[in-house]
């Protein structure tokens, strides 16, 4: 349940058949916390079953698309929790029947990069930068890569997952993260907003379901192995020690 008082952490506003959910949670980075991924299944569930909405647009507030998970919650409770509701929300946007464009103009990591996997068409802007940090904090791209493993070029992901470096948009597009790098996102989305527009629920919920096949079977076969492989590590002494010197601000034990 959702604090029905507080300001919202997602934003939904329905405009030209297109619903926009704005990830609007700036004091933590747009982070996946679980009230975050409460409201984004939750608008998600409510264009979906909107007859008007042709698409959703997945944006942002402020510098930063999503930086991944919230370690203010990761670093408590149940090791399993986080990783099978990442599964989830990961999941709904991939089986919502609408298609899903996520509007990237700004930073992501981690976790945020598995929602822009999850996305069926991405487009970056020139303030964008991705990374994959996990393997900096003890962790490793597990349930993340239910989504992006399909998408990515094999030798790209190499890299990025084993070195953790910050890569741009352009590169993101080069290797399958997002579709388009664009000076203006906003102007790079209008055609493709507008086809969308065109196009029938039916003949777009059922090509849908034929681009997202692969992506589907990735989470069919592998989504219980990489939510208990994400628990381990999250539980892991290593893991607690990277966490824990990313929310003091100081380099982990390991760092040469």
């Amino acid at each position: 349940m959702t604090d029905a008082t507080a300001a919202p952490l997602v934003r939904l506003a329905v405009e030209g058949a297109v619903a926009t959910l704005t990830l609007d949670s700036p004091h933590n980075r747009n982070a996946l916390s679980s009230r975050l991924m409460a409201e984004l299944e939750q608008g998600l569930a409510e264009a979906a079953k909107d007859p008007a909405v042709r698409a959703v647009v997945l944006a942002h507030t402020g510098k930063v698309f999503c930086a991944g998970a919230d370690l203010s919650e990761a670093t408590s409770g149940d090791p399993t929790a986080g990783p099978r509701r990442l599964v989830e929300i990961l999941r709904a946007v991939v089986e919502c029947p609408k298609p899903v464009v996520a509007r990237v103009d700004g930073h992501a990591r981690a976790g945020g990069l598995g929602l822009i996997g999850a996305c069926d068409i991405a487009v970056a802007g020139p303030a964008s930068t991705f990374a994959f940090t996990e393997v900096r904090l003890g962790l490793a791209p597990a349930v993340i890569s239910l989504p992006l493993r399909p998408r990515l070029d094999p030798r790209a992901a190499s890299r990025y997952y084993l070195t953790g470096e910050t890569f741009d948009a352009a590169e993101a597009a080069r290797i399958g993260l997002v579709t388009v790098a664009a000076d203006d996102t906003a102007a790079a989305l209008e055609p493709v907003l507008e086809a969308l527009r065109q196009a029938s629920p039916q003949g777009l919920a059922e090509s849908k379901r034929l681009v997202a096949a692969d992506v589907l079977r990735s989470f069919d076969q592998d989504g219980e192995d990489r939510v208990a492989q994400s628990a381990l590590l999250f539980g892991s002494d290593e893991a607690r020690e990277g966490m824990t010197a990313f929310l003091e601000r100081r380099p982990p034990a390991w760092a040469r």
